[in-house]
């Protein structure tokens, strides 16, 4: 498999989520919400770590490896789902879903300031939709 199969299962799943995400937060706190959802995703990793016999390549991790993969969990899986989750409760799945998964474009221009990634037309084009569709989910 290619990363366009996989890119395309993420956005399969990534699609499906919100709506569980909404239906789930009708009764519960955001942050209630996040913390059920990671403690049920970590005893899924834990299991699919030790079934597969893995603890070796996270107890031989780099430290720096490991800070970065903490720090993007961090922005991602804490300080981005929390935000998402008040923006879920307290507005629709349709508008909120599409401004969240431009993400890209804030990705887009870091990897270029900070990774030094070239700038192509299509990436500008790709930019300039993006902003496009996110002014005109606000309608």
């Amino acid at each position: 498999m290619n990363e366009y199969v996989f890119a395309g299962i993420a956005m399969v799943f990534w699609g499906i989520a919100p709506i569980f995400g909404k239906l789930g937060l009708s009764e519960l706190q955001p942050l209630a919400a996040l913390t059920i959802r990671s403690t049920i995703i970590t005893i899924i990793l834990l299991t699919l770590v030790m079934i597969r016999g893995q603890w070796i390549f996270i107890t031989n991790a780099p430290l720096r490896d490991i800070g970065f993969i903490g720090l993007e969990g961090i922005c991602a899986a804490l300080l981005g789902q929390l935000a998402y989750y008040y923006a879920l409760q307290l507005g629709e799945v349709s508008r909120v879903s599409p401004i969240v998964s431009a993400f890209p474009l804030v990705a887009l221009v870091l990897g270029i300031i900070i990774l030094g990634e070239k700038v192509t037309i299509y990436k500008i084009i790709a930019s300039i939709l993006i902003v496009a569709g996110m002014i005109l989910m606000r309608y």
